[in-house]
């Protein structure tokens, strides 16, 4: 059916192939567009009256270049163009004609078929090309154009509101964008592009782009105005306010404020007494500050640093108390155990009472999260009556936030540690610097770097922060820094510190300090009564057991706060008023049990061995799985190995094959079977030679049928020559064996000295075997008979 506008009288689909052609200047014809013209020049008036005469049908082709010349040969066209309808001609009596015409097709010039006494073309009409306007990118294109087009109405006072009405009644995508671009101010070749562009998708993205541009001009145009209109407003209120202000103060015979601040400076400045360095820069600032007018940028600024460098506490410091008695009591009031890092503490004061004038201690708490360390560095600061400050270092990538931002900088203040100490009002505070293990580096410099000064007892007296840019004496400050691994810290810094290390909790130690500490807290926190909410010690253990596998102490305390929160509802409630908690309650109160000691069915079977593994969090168990199926001398390893785990088995192997005799393995086998070791938690990367003995031991009993004798944990490194090496990490691999309720654990030899540091009661449950070589460890951890038939 032919598309057709009946109220003008013309049909879209019978346009003429042969059309007399009017030339444009520095203007485009969009289809379905209505235009006014005027024609002044005789040669187109002549063409206007021979279309009038016929069927009112013309095509419109923009030039390329502007000109005065009324002749316009082809080369100075355009290659597409619109066919038109002249809907209305009028002729004024000055030999001007007036036209409206309406855009209708596009159309491409095959050839001029005459150039005189005008133009005429044979053209191709063309048509859009899109597949179907319901396309989503083609609704979301339209979508974002109408609301791009909206913000240029309301930016564009000249264009009438009722357009963007008029738009959202177009259904047709590529008529909307001949619409809009015919009405926004782009230049001509971009409209241009725009019509010769028949893809209806790439016309509205070519438009968005188009109108995007227009609409950034206009928002910046409209921010250059309003800005400058209230610049101009607002210095106009200040000097009119001022001086209204300055002669009122004349009358009431006050002093100017400025005056009044700068006397105020002036004292305190000469009330601290400050270091000859730090006199002459305050000195230097005021006089700089005494000349400035307060409306000027940098009046603030100097006012500023004035603020800080007055109130740092230069000479200002807490009296240590330095009874050792005492201390002792405070300490161990607020921390069960942790014997070591309470030794080192009366020993630095025992050093203080000694000789006042020693320098600051810098300690480093290195332990599992959850043991206590940065509550600890709390409790030192109560026990020598010191302020307390805390800052926490994990995630820091920028130097300045240790050495503060130099003053040409727009907000630039202190670092973190001159504003802890100007918070604590004292210049010998206890000062933890938490995480120090998580500080990153990037291209804004590398913050451990400048803690090297900080914590040199050497150095850190004439300590220069970029934005006080004078020295500050740090030398009296008690640093502690806190971290759950040593391996990322680096070696520059780590020399500067002493390591005190706090490795987890035992069973009994957890129980004293749920007693002492954990559940009176809580308690506390959620508005209940000891009488309230009972806890008995079975209750306690049970909890411990089965809903925490930790070194320290967090998930008890989240597990005790959840208990807390359920009694207090039954009693809010008026269900009950008095709780007395036994283990058969718990899981009433957080659901089923989380952990349980599944040793005796894990090692049941030859091939399964029981190892000790240390992590960041504490120690933990390791069950290492070996089987052997049919094949070729292969050797599978899976379980997230890194390369050093992946050659320890390498090396179990070896030495089994090279002692296959002595430990009663046919030779054939190893020629007709394929070995798989795994490692189960196999989302969890593993490494370290810990794991060599426990991948002996596993193979040994895979291949002589042995099994592994009950209760049984190991660790050590293994080498080609049969020799058992120490590890580390003794203290928390064996805490996790003792809360894993095992009752033997080998141990290489050189590791006998490491057992000072393991707590009297879980060396008298736990049997320790001491090993040198592989074949006494193979005759300590399997059983004698085996169950191959």
């Amino acid at each position: 059916m032919a598309e057709q506008n009946s109220a003008l009288g013309f049909d879209m689909d019978n346009i003429p192939e042969v059309l007399p052609v009017l030339p444009l200047h520095e203007i485009v014809l969009f289809p379905k567009m209505a235009l006014p013209l005027v024609v002044m020049h005789a040669q187109s008036i002549q063409l206007i009256d021979d279309v009038m005469s016929k069927d009112r049908m013309i095509g419109f082709i923009s030039s390329k270049q502007p000109t005065n010349d009324n002749y316009f040969s082809p080369s100075d066209l355009y290659e597409i163009g619109t066919s038109a309808f002249i809907a209305k001609m009028a002729k004024s009596y000055d030999d001007k004609v007036q036209l409206l015409v309406q855009g209708l097709k596009r159309f491409k010039v095959k050839e001029f078929v005459e150039t005189k006494p005008f133009l005429k073309a044979h053209m191709v009409q063309l048509e859009d090309l899109f597949t179907n306007k319901e396309d989503k990118q083609i609704r979301a294109l339209v979508s974002n154009l109408l609301e791009q087009f909206d913000k240029i109405i309301k930016l564009s006072p000249m264009l009438p509101q009722e357009i963007s009405s008029i738009l959202r009644t177009i259904t047709e995508p590529g008529t909307l964008a001949d619409m809009v671009i015919s009405i926004v101010n782009v230049s001509l070749a971009e409209k241009q592009k725009v019509l010769e562009i028949l893809d209806v998708k790439d016309r509205l993205t070519l438009v968005t782009r188009l109108i995007n541009d227009q609409l950034e001009i206009l928002e910046i145009g409209s921010k250059i105005q309003t800005q400058v209109k209230e610049d101009m407003d607002n210095k106009q209120k200040e000097f009119y306010l001022r001086q209204q202000l300055q002669i009122i103060k004349n009358e009431l015979g006050e002093k100017d404020e400025s005056n009044v601040e700068i006397e105020e400076y002036r004292e305190k400045i000469k009330a601290l007494q400050l270091p000859e360095e730090a006199q002459k820069e305050a000195d230097r600032e005021l006089k700089r500050f005494s000349k400035m007018h307060p409306s000027s940028s940098e009046y603030t600024v100097s006012s500023t640093y004035l603020d800080w460098i007055t109130s740092m506490p230069w000479k200002k410091f807490t009296e240590d108390m330095l009874d050792i008695h005492k201390a002792r009591e405070i300490l161990d009031e607020d921390h069960y155990g942790l014997a070591k890092a309470k030794k080192r503490i009366v020993e630095y004061l025992a050093v203080r009472k000694l000789n006042p004038e020693s320098k600051g201690v810098i300690l480093c708490f290195v332990g599992p999260p959850g043991t206590g360390k940065t509550s600890l560095g709390r409790s030192i600061a109560r026990a020598i009556q010191r302020k307390f400050v805390r800052i926490s270092l994990g995630g820091i990538r920028d130097e300045a936030e240790i050495r503060g931002h130099r003053r040409t900088y727009v907000g630039a203040l202190p670092g973190r540690i001159i504003q802890g100490i100007r918070r604590a009002e004292s210049n010998n505070p206890v000062f933890v610097l938490d995480e120090i293990d998580k500080i990153g580096t990037d291209f804004r410099g590398d913050p451990s770097a400048a803690l090297l000064e900080v914590l040199d007892p050497e150095q850190n007296n004439t300590f220069v922060d970029h934005y006080l840019d004078v020295p500050y004496d740090l030398s009296k400050v008690m640093f502690i820094t806190t971290a759950n691994v040593l391996h990322t810290v680096p070696h520059a810094l780590l020399d500067r510190m002493e390591i005190i290390e706090l490795s987890g909790y035992t069973l009994e130690e957890k129980l004293m300090i749920s007693k002492r500490y954990l559940i009176k807290r809580q308690l506390k926190e959620h508005g209940l009564k000891a009488k309230q909410l009972q806890f008995s010690t079975s209750t306690i253990k049970y909890l411990i057991e089965s809903y925490t596998r930790e070194a320290g102490l967090r998930q008890l305390d989240r597990e005790i706060a959840s208990i807390c929160r359920a009694a207090a509802c039954q009693i809010a409630e008026n269900k009950t008023n008095r709780i007395v908690l036994k283990p058969a309650l718990i899981h009433s109160f957080l659901g089923p049990f989380k952990y349980t000691i599944e040793v005796s069915s894990r090692i049941s079977t030859p091939g399964v061995v029981m190892g000790l593994s240390w992590t960041p969090s504490g120690g933990d168990l390791l069950f290492i799985e070996a089987t052997a199926m049919k094949g070729k001398k292969g050797l599978t390893l899976t379980g997230q190995l890194g390369d050093v785990m992946k050659e320890s088995a390498t090396t179990a192997l070896s030495f089994i094959r090279t002692n296959a005799a002595s430990l009663k393995i046919n030779d054939n086998f190893f020629e007709e079977f394929d070995i798989h070791i795994h490692v189960p938690a196999g989302a969890i990367p593993k490494d370290g030679p810990s794991a060599g003995v426990t991948m002996l031991c596993a193979l040994t009993s895979l291949l002589t049928g042995r099994l592994i004798k009950k209760d049984i944990a190991m660790t050590g490194e293994i080498t080609l020559r049969g020799q058992v090496l120490p590890v580390g990490g003794i203290k928390e691999k064996i805490l996790a064996a003792h809360r894993a309720k095992i009752k033997t654990v080998i141990l290489p030899k050189g590791n006998e000295k490491d057992m000072e540091d393991i707590p009297k009661q879980v060396k008298d449950e736990i049997k320790f075997c001491y090993v040198e070589k592989m074949m006494e460890l193979i005759k300590h951890a399997l059983e004698k008979k085996s169950t191959q038939v």
